[in-house]
């Protein structure tokens, strides 16, 4: 973990998911409410492309729609960490279910920069495409 991780930005999130294929999830980010559907594209790069659209909730519909969720959440805090070169890591402590998991991403913008991308070394073991990691398939255990 980088030192003095706690002083970074941070927020409370809870995500449920409505489907996987497509992804569609409600979440509560902060004070924010988001509805998104998230396919995963194809992509000759070693990187990870996903197209998502987000769409703006009110609290009363986040709620309604996270009623439909069945259980299937995802509890976390997300720390935003600065990184070289203008970007940004996204460290997420998992809660509940999933307490003491830990995982960390990064968004590009471009998959040249991807490819390139060297982490540091508290990144850990590199698990982008090993699916029991995903945020889905995690709120369905």
């Amino acid at each position: 973990m980088p030192e003095g991780y706690e002083v970074f930005p941070h927020a409370e999130i809870e995500q449920g998911y409505l489907c996987t294929s497509p992804t569609v999830r409600v979440r509560r980010y902060g004070e924010r409410y988001i509805l998104t559907v998230k396919e995963r594209c194809s992509t000759a790069s070693t990187a990870i492309h996903n197209r998502e659209e987000e769409f703006v909730l009110s609290r009363e519909a986040y709620q309604k729609l996270r009623s439909k969720c069945e259980g299937r959440m995802v509890v976390k805090t997300r720390y935003r960490i600065p990184l070289d070169e203008g970007l940004t890591a996204e460290l997420d402590i998992f809660h509940d279910a999933h307490e003491g998991l830990m995982l960390v991403e990064v968004e590009f913008p471009d998959t040249r920069s991807a490819d390139r991308f060297v982490p540091p070394a508290w990144f850990g073991m590199d698990v982008s495409r090993d699916p029991r990691y995903r945020n889905s398939c995690l709120a369905l255990e």
